[in-house]
Parts: C-alpha cells; sequence; structure tokens
C-alpha cells in the first residue's frame, strides 16, 4: 500500500511539473494575464476570469481531412465526431475542355450519421458516366456536405482510383487550387494544396517548375516569363493533370488601358443556401468573382472580412478561409486575387466571465489576439492561408512602447501588410486590425489593439513606402486600402477611426495607454496620404455593409464637438470608398458629421472596376447579382 501511495504521489509530482512545463509563456505586452492552479486566465476585480477553449464541431481536420475508407461501391467518409449528421451531394467532375470545373450533382442525396457516410460511387455508371471512368478506372468527384440543420458546411473533392480487387481508393487529390499570385511582368507564384505529400510539377510550354520534395502546400516560383504574356499551364500531381491558363503582367510603368477589381466583406450572410457556406457568402463572391472576369479584370483587392471569424479554433478558421478561397478559385485559377485582413479574420484567446452564479455571458467575454503568436495568432493564420507579397515591415516590436527588447511581444506583419505594383498603378496593402482585442472595454486590463488604429510601426512604413512611391517616376496612382474606413458611414460610428468622437479610444501595451488616441492617429495617415502625395488617388475601405463614395474637404466637420487638439490641414480633397457589400448583412446609412459630403450611397451588392489608361481613372460600379450599374465616376 505504502508503494502505491509514494507511485501515486510520484506520478502527481510528475504530471504536476509537466503540466507546469507546457503552461504557454505569455507575451509581455499583455497584462493581467497569469495562471492560476496551472489554468490560464486574467485576474480583473478581484476576480480571475479562466480561459475558454473551443471545440468546434466543424474544422479543417475533421472535414477536410475526413478518413476516406474505399469499398467495392465507393468511399467512406469519416469525420471523426459522431454528433455531425446531415446529408451529402456527390457526382462527377469533367475537368478536359472545362474552363472552369465543378461537380454535376447526381439526382439523390446520402445521409451522414454519427459522423460518417458512404457515397456510392457505383451509382454514376451508364448514362451518368460523361467522364468515362468505367473504363479507366479513374474519376474525379464533388461533394457537397450539408449538416442536420440545413446549413451547407463544405464542397470538396477526391480523386479515386480502383485497386486490383475492384475497391474505390483515395488517390492524390487536389483539395485547394491551383491559385495565381504575385504577378509580374517576367514571374509568378502558383499555389495550391493536396490531401497527400507529393512532388507536384507545373508545366508551362517546354519548361517545367517542381517542387524539391514531396509536401501537401505547393507554391511553385514561376520565372523567366515574357510581359504582358498569356500562358497555359498544366498542374501534374502523380498521373493527373489539370490545365489553366494565366497572364504576365505588363512592364512597370506602362501606361497602357487595364482593369482592377474590389470589394470586400464576404461574410455571412442572411437567405440560406450558399449565402452562409459556413462563415462565407459563397452566393455574392461566386458571382463578384466571376464577373470580374467576365469584364477582365486583370487583379482583384478584397481587404478583409472574408468569413464570419471571430474564432477561438484555427482548425475552424482554416475551414471557412478554405471555404472562402473555394468561392474565389474560378476567378483566382486564371488572375492574382490579393487579400487583407479584417476584424473578422480575428483568431482570439477568449476569457470567460461569469455572474456570481457562475453563469457565462458570452457577450462580457475577454478577447485578445492568440498567442503564442508565431504559431497561433490571426496574422499567422492568414499568412498561412495565402502566397502574399511579404514587406521588410516585420512586427511592432522594437518600438519605444515595445516592453522588452530580447522577447517577440507582438505578432509578425508578413503578408499581412504589403505593396504591390501593376503598370503605373501602386497598391498599398494595410492591416487595421493588427494585434486586434475585441472587447475594447476590456482592453485597459488586458492590453491589446482596437479595432482600426494602425500601430507606430506600421504607420512609419506607410510614410517610407508612399514617399518610395511618390518618387518613382513609373508610378502615375497610388492606391491605399485597410479593412476600416477613416470616415464611417453606416454601421460603424461606434469604432473605426471615429469611436463616436472619443479620441481616449488606444492601444494599450503592457498595461499602458499609447500616446496617440483614434482621431489623432486618423490625422496622421490622412497626412500622409493626402498631404504627402499627389498621386494618391483613393484609401479602398470595407466594414460597413454597403457601397458609399465620400469626398472629404477642409469644410467638411470631421471632429467631434468639444475637440480641442491639433486639426489637420488637407491640402487637397480626399477621397474614401467603402465597399463592404460582398455579401455581408447590410448597414443604412448614419446621421454623421460628414454626411453632406457623402456622393453616393447603396444597399446593393457592388463591385468596383477601375479601369486605368495612362493618366486617367474610370470607377464603374454594378451589381453582379442583376448587373445593374450603381454609378460610374471618373477619377482622374
Amino acid at each position: 500500500m505504502k508503494t502505491i501511495n509514494k507511485c501515486l504521489v510520484l506520478l502527481l509530482l510528475l504530471t504536476g511539473l509537466t503540466l507546469q512545463a507546457q503552461k504557454i509563456k505569455i507575451p509581455k505586452s499583455y497584462s493581467n494575464i497569469t495562471y492560476k492552479k496551472g489554468i490560464m486566465g486574467v485576474k480583473k476585480d478581484h476576480n480571475f476570469y479562466p480561459e475558454e477553449i473551443a471545440h468546434p464541431i466543424y474544422t479543417y481536420t475533421k472535414i477536410v481531412e475526413a478518413k476516406v475508407t474505399g469499398t467495392h461501391k465507393g468511399v467512406i467518409l469519416d469525420f471523426k465526431d459522431s454528433r455531425i449528421n446531415g446529408k451529402v451531394s456527390y457526382g462527377l467532375i469533367n475537368v478536359h475542355n472545362v474552363k472552369y470545373p465543378g461537380p454535376v450533382f447526381y439526382k439523390k442525396t446520402v445521409k451522414v450519421k454519427d459522423g460518417k457516410v458512404e457515397i456510392p460511387f457505383t451509382k454514376l455508371k451508364g448514362k451518368y458516366d460523361f467522364i468515362n471512368w468505367e473504363q479507366t478506372g479513374k474519376a474525379r468527384i464533388g461533394y457537397r456536405f450539408i449538416d442536420d440543420k440545413g446549413q451547407t458546411i463544405y464542397d470538396g473533392r477526391l480523386n479515386l482510383k480502383k485497386d486490383k480487387n475492384g475497391i474505390f481508393q483515395e488517390d492524390i487529390s487536389l483539395i485547394e487550387g491551383p491559385y495565381i499570385n504575385q504577378v509580374k511582368a517576367e514571374s509568378l507564384v502558383i499555389s495550391f494544396k493536396t490531401n497527400k505529400n507529393v512532388i507536384a510539377q507545373i508545366r508551362i510550354g517546354d519548361q517545367v517548375y517542381s517542387d524539391v520534395v514531396p509536401t501537401k502546400t505547393h507554391e511553385i516560383s514561376i520565372a523567366g516569363l515574357k510581359p504582358q504574356t498569356a500562358y497555359n499551364y498544366a498542374i501534374l500531381y502523380d498521373d493527373w493533370k489539370e490545365y489553366y491558363q494565366f497572364t504576365t503582367a505588363p512592364k512597370k510603368g506602362c501606361r497602357g488601358k487595364f482593369t482592377f477589381a474590389y470589394a470586400s466583406d464576404s461574410r455571412a450572410g442572411q437567405g440560406g443556401g450558399e449565402r452562409d457556406l459556413y462563415g462565407v457568402n459563397a452566393y455574392v463572391l461566386k458571382k463578384m468573382m466571376m464577373f470580374a472576369g467576365y469584364k477582365k479584370a486583370v487583379f482583384f483587392q478584397f481587404t478583409g472580412d472574408l468569413m464570419t471569424g471571430y474564432n477561438g479554433s484555427n482548425d475552424k478558421q482554416n475551414l471557412q478561409l478554405l471555404n472562402w478561397k473555394h468561392a474565389a478559385g474560378n476567378y483566382w485559377h486564371y488572375h492574382p486575387v490579393y487579400v487583407a485582413m479584417g476584424n473578422h479574420e480575428s483568431i482570439e484567446r477568449i476569457f470567460k466571465r461569469t455572474d456570481y452564479k457562475g453563469h457565462s455571458f458570452y457577450l462580457g467575454h475577454l478577447f485578445v489576439d492568440k498567442f503564442p503568436f508565431k504559431k497561433y495568432s490571426a496574422e499567422k493564420t492568414f499568412a498561412d492561408n495565402f502566397t502574399l507579397p511579404v514587406s521588410d515591415l516585420k512586427s511592432e516590436d522594437g518600438n519605444s512602447y515595445d516592453p522588452s527588447k530580447r522577447t517577440e511581444d507582438f505578432p509578425s506583419y508578413k503578408e499581412n501588410v504589403y505593396d504591390y505594383t501593376y503598370g503605373n498603378v501602386a497598391m498599398i496593402v494595410m492591416n487595421s486590425n493588427y494585434w486586434y482585442a475585441s472587447s475594447t472595454a476590456d482592453i485597459p486590463t488586458t492590453s491589446g489593439n482596437v479595432h482600426g488604429y494602425i500601430m507606430d510601426n506600421q504607420l512609419q512604413w506607410l510614410k517610407k513606402t508612399m514617399a518610395k512611391y511618390e518618387a518613382d517616376k513609373d508610378i502615375d496612382h497610388v492606391f491605399v486600402t485597410f479593412h476600416t474606413p477613416a470616415f464611417p458611414n453606416a454601421g460603424h460610428m461606434e469604432d473605426d477611426m471615429w469611436y463616436d468622437g472619443n479620441n481616449e479610444i488606444r492601444p494599450y501595451i503592457a498595461g499602458k495607454p499609447v500616446a496617440k488616441g483614434i482621431i489623432e492617429r486618423r490625422d496622421q495617415i490622412l497626412d500622409i496620404l493626402d498631404n504627402q502625395s499627389q498621386k494618391f488617388v483613393a484609401l479602398l475601405c470595407g466594414d460597413e455593409h454597403n457601397y458609399s463614395r465620400i469626398t472629404v474637404t477642409n469644410q467638411t466637420p470631421r471632429y467631434p464637438k468639444n475637440w480641442s487638439g491639433k486639426k489637420l490641414k488637407l491640402k487637397r480633397p480626399f477621397v474614401q470608398i467603402t465597399n463592404g457589400s460582398a455579401g455581408a448583412p447590410y448597414y443604412s446609412l448614419e446621421k454623421t458629421p460628414w454626411r453632406k459630403s457623402v456622393k453616393k450611397f447603396s444597399t446593393l451588392h457592388a463591385l468596383m472596376l477601375f479601369t486605368v489608361e495612362g493618366p486617367h481613372i474610370n470607377m464603374e460600379v454594378v451589381n453582379p447579382d442583376t448587373f445593374e450599374v450603381i454609378e460610374n465616376v471618373k477619377m482622374r
């Protein structure tokens, strides 16, 4: 008995040591986040609010990486969670001589029960076999999972082969992409993902570009191309092939005619069906992307709130982001899509506040950007999901308010703040939801950044980048885009860069407020864009679920009534265009100090198409659902 007790004590000690060793290091930029009895939480008002760990039903690991077992009839998908029920639609995909391949669904569905479903592939024989799989023994299928509440969760695809025993087996499959990225005059990057490790190839004419080692995540750089030239490309993985096309950019400074597209805010909307494909309004997003392709837009800039987000689970976020990428895919196979972060891209550590009886109330929870930043932050997950340019801006570490010069206490700016050019146009992409903590009222307690605030290092990067293009003779027009409007008009008067005129709103770092408030920081941004540049055309924003165009001058009221601080003088009219109408629930126009400066407002879905020709820019705004023209404006 004594021996057993000694063993038990030793086991408990070892377990305790293991728990202590596994404690996550809390960044020094936060405050009042600590451990109590091995549990992370927030100390506030003599209370301790423990971390709430998210356990979502639907995640990337369960749904996309479902276990596949072959049978004589077809395949069984195991989603690894008995709570998952619903139905699956399925059908064959033809990729030969089809520009936009997709499944043609069979007339019947199959049930998902206790997390498993069998797709009876043998139903797709005879008159239903339009890809000749019965002769080749190979097939590509698409499937759609709809849960027992009627919500569409995921659209997937699989490549199947029959083995020598006549049993279908999961083969190397393209589960994401291909996507065209970072298009330049002589180079670009093609990205895609497969379900298994493989060395994949891109074939362009006689040239073959390849992975170096087997991998699931493929980012293949293509170089040695000719400017403004169309190329056919083939993706080869194992013995499967797919065919697409891209066109390189003109030489930097070329002043020929081209069109590019802009929109934001495609998170889930109302109305059912594809308007909420597990976090994404795929219905509107697909229409926007395809209409942009129809109008020959050479690239698409999409700035924030891609999906519903606000997740505590990176695994859930990855599934929602994949749904977004699938919805944008038909355009993206052929043209580059550049994306930026919004508030809904946030991934947070959630600290559960309870009332005196111990009941949880979610809206009162405390939130901070998830850490460790290198592994779990919203910024890291965003970068992992896209292939975007990388700037020389690292993070907010090293600034005057950095609490420790020896540790990394802020997330990375890699692939969420960057710039790029096309012809004589430059696009500066920023992150107005960096290190975002969504529980604004609790930021003095936990520390973190508020919605809409551009922090110091990013502000200096903007100043430097704008000056670079101002001195560049090849660039005539500069656009700047970030998610939160400088001048909100509908739905976000209580935040963005206004907060109902409350300049006290600002980030806290290690428990201390930064020097500049939100309105002061807004003016610093306006000064760089409007006063320090002649090439700046417009600020492109989102966040508000509508379309609005506003022209701000020195006569435009833009300060609260009791403002005693310095007022910025604008050298010329400042144009802000907000287009958050890619499917999120709409907001109506509100009373604002600058309402008379609003030139156009619409709650219709709106795709912005900028046509650039030398010194001239024309903007056409179209509802991609009905083709109705909302407005047509000469910008320059």
